[in-house]
């Protein structure tokens, strides 16, 4: 983040520098026009202006402080965009999908307010607040797993079995031109059915995955309701969704190609989404 934030152009349109250096400019504009000693006061006015502007802009963008300030702000910035852009997917969904998000949207908030309500606490712990990066992910999970669904509805194994076995067989007899051209279409085949198998895969992978932030949501709803103390809610394992989730995540990105060609082909439909943040606990 540190190489991708211009620091100076951060603090050159800062608010609280901004505005006096308008006002400043603007001042000396007006004095200038009073005669030769205004004339000669407003430039004094406008080079001090420029000169405390220029200490500004040495010491402030260079300082470890202001730069953590503009990091987190961008991270706030970043957050707010990924949250609009999930909003806008999930009104993509079809009514059984959007069903599934809001109701761990909803049993999200509940199990909150229940660890509140039972523990009388103002707080939520660490582990219980990670459901919410677990919810967003359940979002981005589903929706990668419905355009698979929807480009495997299109892709016809059969016929293209079909058609390596009948390339396979041509081969045998083909000239030296021919069997060029053969030998590249087998590629091509193979290669579609390798693209196929792969969002098989994905596609197993991401209904297990799914499945399991559900249960877990449930569990944790589970565990909330019956606790009969603090300490029932530590004997859930939060890291090990949290890891699962993480390795689903690492996998589906060896499936990049699967996945940039799928969200080419569905562009129209949905918008896209910047790459997920890692989960943390916040």
């Amino acid at each position: 983040m540190r190489d991708k934030i211009n620091y100076y152009w951060e603090a050159f349109k800062e608010p609280l520098n901004l505005w006096p250096l308008v006002g400043a400019v603007i001042a000396a504009g007006i004095t200038s026009a009073q005669g030769f000693v205004g004339e000669l006061t407003g430039m004094l006015m406008l080079g001090g202006a420029l000169a405390v502007e220029g200490m500004y802009l040495i010491t402030v963008p260079t300082s470890g402080f202001y730069q953590r300030v503009v990091e987190r702000r961008q991270l706030r910035k970043q957050a707010e965009q990924q949250r609009k852009a999930r909003e806008e997917v999930i009104k993509t969904f079809d009514p059984r999908e959007r069903e599934a998000v809001e109701y761990l949207r909803w049993l999200k908030n509940q199990i909150y307010s229940n660890y509140k309500r039972f523990t009388r606490s103002r707080d939520i712990p660490g582990d219980i607040r990670t459901l919410e990066a677990m919810w967003e992910r359940f979002v981005d999970f589903l929706d990668i797993y419905r355009r698979c669904k929807i480009h495997l509805r299109t892709f016809n194994r059969q016929a293209i079995e079909n058609q390596i076995a009948q390339a396979e067989r041509n081969l045998q007899t083909a000239d030296d031109k021919a069997r060029k051209v053969i030998e590249s279409n087998l590629q091509i085949l193979r290669g579609r059915l390798a693209e196929y198998e792969g969002i098989q895969r994905a596609v197993k992978l991401l209904e297990a995955q799914l499945q399991s932030i559900e249960n877990f949501f449930g569990l944790v709803n589970d565990k909330v309701v019956t606790m009969s103390s603090i300490d029932s809610i530590s004997s859930l394992d939060f890291d090990a969704v949290v890891s699962s989730i993480e390795v689903t995540r690492s996998l589906l990105e060896e499936t990049a190609p699967i996945m940039s060609a799928l969200e080419s082909l569905q562009r129209e439909e949905a918008p896209t989404l910047p790459p997920p943040m890692r989960i943390e606990q916040r």
